[in-house]
């Protein structure tokens, strides 16, 4: 591995292995989604507690500050929505141009596999790797389901992140899933789990993200069970405290009640991690 890629991918992935990958790409295909209507906003508070932002070239450029942000990891695949024919039918949006041009950290790409767009989506992950691994760009591969939510379970999910791997992907993003060390365990890049919809408890979030760490994950691309929470400093604040100081499910869950409840004074909290990342 070159300087370059080893740069790019300790940007995104912290000295301690483990990462928190906060998205904000939702609009690529969703539109307007329920509490990213101005991601810039949104992101603003919970920004501290990340390592890095999955984003689209349009919302980087219109809603996120190139003088106060996190690493990049740019969303570079779509051209599908929730109200066409099918989600899997996608390409690549972004050019190698495009993505030096803005500084990334490293790409994301979805691949449908089992879809009618199988061997359209990988390829279009082969090419990206061939593009990008010339400059030293990390690429992430994300095993999307589309509507297909059932989907989810460790014999397809580890098959989808082999082939991700075997294609060339730097990092594989998944959903968490019963027996999920069988996904880790057959991957040969790092896994980073996905948060799907959103759930309906704080303990859920925390019980599934506590699970997959623990069955090897490296961290979380967690976007709607964060900024859809009514709480989402301490929501940010306690899966922080999952991934990056190996808290249990209890601890997580204190810490989210003591800041939702005023124990903790957001100035307090984020001036924390702050010192935590200068060291």
């Amino acid at each position: 591995m070159d300087w370059g890629m080893k740069n790019r991918l300790s940007q995104v992935i912290q000295p301690d292995g483990h990462c928190f990958f906060l998205p904000i790409d939702h609009g690529y295909f969703q539109g307007p989604t329920r509490c990213l209507e101005k991601p810039g906003e949104t992101i603003k508070p919970i920004l501290p507690f990340c390592d890095a932002l999955f984003v689209t070239r349009g919302v980087l450029r219109a809603s996120v500050d190139p003088t106060n942000s996190k690493p990049i990891i740019l969303r570079v695949s779509g051209g599908t929505s929730m109200v066409g024919k099918d989600l899997a039918n996608e390409g690549i949006t972004t050019s190698k141009q495009e993505i030096i041009r803005l500084n990334v950290s490293a790409v994301g790409i979805s691949v449908f596999i089992g879809s009618d767009y199988e061997k359209q989506t990988l390829l279009n992950l082969a090419h990206l790797v061939n593009e990008c691994e010339n400059y030293g760009i990390p690429v992430m591969a994300v095993t999307a389901v589309g509507k297909e939510l059932e989907k989810r379970d460790a014999r397809y999910l580890g098959l989808c992140c082999r082939i991700a791997a075997e294609l060339g992907a730097r990092i594989v993003k998944t959903y968490w899933c019963k027996d999920f060390e069988k996904v880790v365990a057959g991957c040969p890049v790092p896994v980073v789990m996905a948060g799907g919809p959103k759930c309906e408890t704080e303990r859920q979030v925390l019980e599934f993200v506590h699970d997959g760490m623990q069955r090897g994950a490296i961290g979380i691309n967690l976007g709607r069970n964060v900024w859809q929470n009514v709480h989402p400093v301490a929501m940010a604040r306690a899966l922080r405290a999952i991934v990056h100081e190996n808290a249990t499910i209890k601890e997580a869950l204190e810490l989210f009640n003591d800041i939702k409840n005023s124990k903790v004074s957001l100035e307090k909290v984020t001036d924390e991690i702050a010192g935590r990342d200068k060291k």
